[in-house]
């Protein structure tokens, strides 16, 4: 009935069968993370900082999550200064350098593009301080559109796992009027994380893990001060 219904569902089937080798890999690792303690750091610019925002301090969610949502990276202060920001190099190591990050962490970077300098540069500061990471973008943009910066490499190319959001050029699922809209990669970043997420916490689980799974403020009865005072010294913006 509704077309963008249609289409999403569509994205989210084939973002799965797309994928299936690589989830096998990314879910396991997640996994890790949850069993031994770590934290899993999120980094995106613009919309893509969503996908990040989508798994920190959510209620149902891993309270073992470190989402870098410094102002630069937003649309909060102004849409065309970020956008602008994400295309400069070297202001990815200024933010790495403002957090906590142990090598046995594991990184997840979202650039639906895969092509500017910030997420590009977070990937390569996350590798070379020896961190696994995990990319979520559009091979088909990606391949389709040069670097920013002359001589660097593209976000999948840098990851060691690339989880493709099978997203057309353009972000757009629908064509109405003659214009491209009906965007697709929040909804399947979305998809993608909480997938990893609820999989990883399966197996967690089945390692006798007790989860460390926030509580929604808005029930009585909640309580999550024991998880702010475990990773309050760890979590930039606890």
């Amino acid at each position: 009935m509704y077309e963008y219904h249609q289409a999403s569902t569509a994205l989210l089937d084939q973002i799965v069968e797309a994928n299936k080798s690589v989830l096998s890999k990314a879910i396991p690792w997640m996994a890790e993370t949850i069993i031994e303690d770590r934290i899993i750091h999120t980094f995106g610019t613009g919309h893509s900082h969503i996908i990040g925002l989508e798994l920190f301090v959510r209620a149902g969610g891993l309270a073992n999550v470190n989402a870098f949502l410094d102002s630069i990276v937003m649309t909060s202060e102004g849409a065309r200064r970020s956008a602008e920001i994400e295309r400069i190099s070297g202001v990815s190591k200024v933010l790495w350098d403002q957090h906590k990050i142990d090598k046995e962490d594991l990184f997840i970077v979202v650039s639906n593009s895969g092509r500017n300098a910030m997420p590009i540069e977070m990937a390569e500061c996350a590798k070379a301080h020896g961190n696994k990471v995990i990319a979520i973008t559009s091979i088909k943009q990606s391949k389709k559109y040069p670097v920013r910066i002359e001589g660097q490499k593209k976000l999948f190319e840098i990851a060691d796992l690339v989880i493709d959001n099978c997203v057309p050029p353009g972000d757009g699922m629908l064509q109405i009027g003659g214009e491209l809209t009906g965007a697709a990669s929040t909804i399947a970043g979305c998809f993608i994380v909480n997938l990893m997420a609820t999989e990883a916490m399966k197996i967690a689980t089945q390692k006798g893990v007790k989860l460390p799974v926030y509580y929604s403020q808005n029930i009585d009865g909640f309580d999550n001060e024991t998880l702010y005072d475990q990773y309050k010294h760890r979590i930039k913006h606890l």
